[in-house]
């Protein structure tokens, strides 16, 4: 029961996470309710849809749940890239966090070829 803690991307993704919602940490209280949870949301959905496919019975739903986890990663990082243009995070902070979420898009892709064999 719940194999999908054993990927080794979803424990990327759980670390990522934490990272993204410190990053969050510094933005400005008005931005609580908007970019902030925003951003939070589509984090949790990255790993919320990796258990979730996993869970599926189907490798084609379990590919569907990883495309949206990937499509949610992919928002994460576009957010992050406002937030940077706005002065919520460093560029530094965001360089730090890039190569976590390519790590993490290249397994979700090499995860979902492997399911559509």
């Amino acid at each position: 029961m719940f194999a999908y803690r054993k990927l080794l991307v979803y424990q990327k993704a759980l670390q990522w996470l934490l990272d993204v919602y410190r990053l969050c940490r510094t933005f400005p209280d008005y931005e609580r309710f908007a970019l902030t949870s925003q951003i939070r949301r589509a984090a949790v959905s990255v790993t919320s849809n990796i258990a979730e496919g996993m869970s599926r019975s189907s490798d084609r739903e379990v590919v569907h749940f990883l495309e949206i986890s990937y499509g949610s990663l992919m928002e994460v990082q576009s957010q992050l890239e406002v937030a940077q243009l706005l002065n919520y995070i460093s560029k530094d902070s965001l360089d730090d966090v890039d190569p976590k979420t390519e790590e993490i898009a290249k397994m979700l892709s090499g995860l979902k070829k492997s399911k559509m064999r």
